[in-house]
């Protein structure tokens, strides 16, 4: 009854683009579609029978998340290990047209840092002691990726605890310099603030949050930074000055005073990633902004009036190894890795895309 959508699942990962091929979608009476290169694209395939769809659900979602799809929560997620298909994380949730899968198809293994196509200032975040970095941009642009790959780098370097809550688990690590433990939101634990209490009491070194979702977590990683542990965490924000606006923004009145005091003693960097599509019309490739904190900057995450500055303090610092966006955009075009239109689709501020005479 799986055999459709098995079958659509392997042509996705034997294709001949299937390393650009990033979601498989599905629902009942309808052919698949995939996502290749950031672009839906409808499958040469027969429609998928409403049953396999839910068959799919019951085999491999557990008994508590389908249970959520079912009930009236009306959505789940999971994540499977298959010997044949690799690793695949799971959304489930109905719509008008029955229950609908949405599929991320991810890489084997735990990805390599240099291969990800990352400034090198990236890999020096794993040698951080404490402080607070997050991973920031739009869903899909490659943040757990990025951080999979920075606990895979202190795991090669250094001997210390990791823990990971995620939600569900992408990657899964084995210990080699350092324990890693890894809990999974539904399986080990409720939530993310749940899953905090705990992880503070088990003496880690590195604690991976897979998102900063609400003031509870976001304050227990505030805390956790200040008092000897290195965060890692992400969240779904464009830029850095929008990041510190967004954690500042969920607590309410003298909290907030306190939060940008947390931040700037704790936060150590700020990424945040987009993927464009390459020039040669095959695959994708990482732009980021980076910010540092600097003194600089550090003096305006304590100030309201001060924030807004931060993009300028980011312009004027690349020889710190901070760049805007639009800087790394201005050069993967100029070097004709992009093109200058998948450039201005991908910025906030197309207008600061600087390139050579005749490049356009």
């Amino acid at each position: 009854m799986l055999a459709d959508i098995e079958e659509a699942i392997r042509v996705c990962r034997e294709s001949a683009h299937a390393a650009s091929t990033s979601d498989l979608h599905v629902e009942g009476n309808e052919p698949p579609w995939q996502r290749v290169d950031g672009a839906m694209a409808r499958m040469e395939l027969p429609v998928v029978e409403p049953e396999s769809v839910r068959a799919f659900c019951e085999t491999y979602l557990s008994k508590k998340e389908y249970e959520r799809l079912s009930g009236a929560h009306g959505a789940a997620d999971g994540a499977l290990q298959h010997p044949s298909f690799g690793a695949i994380r799971i959304h489930a949730f109905r719509g008008e047209n029955g229950l609908a899968l949405s599929l991320r198809l991810l890489c084997d293994g735990v990805p390599e840092l240099d291969a990800l196509g990352l400034p090198a200032i990236v890999a020096s975040l794993a040698d951080f002691p404490t402080g607070l970095v997050l991973f920031t941009g739009p869903t899909g642009s490659g943040k757990s990726t990025a951080l999979a790959a920075l606990i895979n780098e202190i795991n090669k370097k250094y001997e210390r605890h990791i823990v990971t809550v995620e939600d569900p688990i992408e990657y899964r690590h084995r210990s080699r310099h350092s324990l890693i433990r890894q809990r999974e939101i539904g399986r080990d634990v409720s939530s993310y603030g749940e899953s905090l209490r705990g992880v503070l009491r088990a003496d880690p070194d590195v604690i991976l949050i897979g998102e900063l979702r609400d003031p509870e977590v976001m304050s227990a990683c505030l805390a956790a930074s200040e008092t000897g542990h290195l965060v890692f965490s992400t969240l779904h924000t464009s830029e850095a000055a929008e990041t510190v606006a967004r954690i500042v923004g969920v607590f309410e009145g003298g909290r907030q005073e306190q939060a940008r005091m947390q931040l700037a003693q704790s936060l150590q960097a700020i990424v945040s990633l987009r993927l464009i599509p390459d020039g040669s019309g095959r695959g994708r490739r990482p732009a980021c902004e980076i910010a540092l904190n600097s003194p600089a900057i550090r003096a305006q995450l304590m100030s309201p009036e001060k924030t807004i500055q931060i993009r300028n303090t980011i312009e004027t610092s690349r020889k710190d190894g901070m760049q805007t966006l639009e800087m790394d955009l201005s050069r993967m075009v100029n070097e004709r890795l992009i093109t200058y239109d998948a450039a201005v689709a991908a910025s906030d501020y197309p207008d600061q895309i600087r390139v050579s005479v005749g490049i356009r």
